[in-house]
């Protein structure tokens, strides 16, 4: 037996939904709070099954941890240097954050290869190389790394890419690092920004955050403080698409527009009607007469590559051709052939696709492949003819809070097990 999500298609949404904290700035944030010589307190926390990987690791790491729905306090008064080995490690990637944030303190960490949904390569060897440039000597040995410096040392670090989860690592270890850290070619998303918010409220000294070249002022001690996590861009991109594509009139609350121009200037361009109130945008979802537009996904502040799955699924709707090109995880795709069990016409190329619309979109038993193409299927279940029932619900748990508001939008969505035969 197996758990499926089945969906009842055609279904209009109305009404409100408010958008969750960041969960790519929640699993840094949390690592980060271990540099701290006191106690931490994040609010706003979204209730994913990250969070709870992330206390489990904390707690070997001998950190006293309270969970109260969207508040963690994490208390590393007497934790100890301990190897994160366990078999939690692998359940998400985000563990690598305990790389930086445990050689800063510690100038040294024993840890597994993090795991985490396959998008195709993902290499951390940017982390690594920033460690090393700070002074860490990197040995790999049986899916472990180990990491050792006698001494961190501020210096220039120039990043071939502008990789978030390597800007965040190498802050996280240069904020205790003697001396002045620079980082080249950094990455700007908001959740960098985020964490260098927590990191100068325990008393970090870091300067150009949000811009490509960040300087960072080791410090001795860091303090307690207490933080709210900014709202989660991605998760609120994904309700955009929604309402777009099976509401009437939905309003998404605590927003905030500037993180997501982009996909809001492509869904004007495909002529979704909206208005943007403070930190809610309203929108009034028609399928009819929408227009292709091309898509090429960049690092922020451009088109995010978390976004294009579930956009795909709008674009089988809009009159005419649409373009994807991704540029961050080129094998971003694997949604595409569970889309044409469902009626999509969408032809997949080298790191592209073509979507040819409108086609109208029948229920079908289709795999989530990974989260986003499991986002990307929502979508098409609700504006589909008949039910849609997606499998491998494992990689849907961690966004089970979405299901939960979809509901209370109207949706018609429950969860069963079905016989793999």
């Amino acid at each position: 037996m197996s758990e499926v999500i089945a969906i009842e298609g055609g279904y209009k949404l109305n009404g409100t939904v408010r958008i969750s904290g960041a969960k790519n700035a929640t699993v840094a944030l949390i690592p980060a709070a271990v540099l701290s010589d006191g106690p931490v307190e994040i609010f706003g926390v979204p209730e994913i099954s990250d969070v709870e990987a992330l206390a489990i690791l904390l707690e070997e790491l001998k950190c006293e941890v309270e969970v109260d729905g969207e508040h963690i306090k994490i208390d590393p008064t007497h934790m100890e240097d301990i190897p994160l080995v366990s078999d939690a490690v692998n359940k998400l990637r985000a563990s690598y954050y305990f790389m930086g944030a445990l050689l800063g303190k510690y100038k040294r960490v024993k840890i597994k290869m993090p795991g985490g949904c396959y998008l195709g390569p993902r290499p951390i060897d940017l982390h690594l190389k920033g460690f090393e440039a700070l002074g860490a000597k990197i040995t790999y040995e049986d899916d472990t790394y180990l990491l050792e410096a006698e001494e961190l040392i501020g210096t220039q670090i120039y990043l071939d890419f502008a990789s978030v989860g390597a800007t965040i690592n190498i802050m996280l270890a240069a904020v205790r690092a003697k001396g002045k850290t620079v980082i080249e070619n950094a990455a700007k998303e908001p959740e960098i920004i985020d964490v260098a918010n927590l990191l100068t409220k325990m008393g970090a000294k870091i300067r150009g955050v949000g811009t490509d070249s960040i300087t960072i002022e080791g410090v001795d001690h860091l303090n307690g403080t207490f933080h709210e996590i900014i709202p989660d861009r991605i998760e609120a991109g994904t309700f955009l698409i929604i309402a777009a594509a099976a509401g009437e009139k939905v309003i998404i609350q605590n927003i905030i527009p500037q993180h997501l121009e982009a996909l809001i200037s492509k869904l004007k361009e495909m002529g979704v009607k909206m208005d943007v109130v403070g930190d809610s945008i309203v929108i009034f979802g028609s399928q009819e007469n929408l227009h292709p537009v091309d898509i090429k996904t960049q690092t922020y502040p451009g088109f995010a590559t978390d976004l294009q799955q579930p956009l795909t699924t709008l674009l089988t709707q809009a009159q005419g051709e649409s373009h994807v090109k991704e540029t961050i995880y080129v094998e971003r795709f694997k949604h595409c052939a569970e889309l044409n069990k469902m009626g999509a016409q969408i032809e997949v190329g080298e790191a592209s696709s073509d979507i040819h619309g409108a086609t109208s979109l029948h229920g079908a038993r289709v795999q989530a492949t990974d989260l986003r193409c499991g986002a990307a299927l929502v979508i098409a279940g609700l504006i589909a003819e008949g039910k849609t029932e997606i499998t491998n619900v494992i990689i849907l748990i961690v966004d089970m809070i979405i299901f939960h508001k979809l509901i209370t939008l109207g949706a018609h969505i429950s969860r069963y097990e079905i016989d793999d035969e």
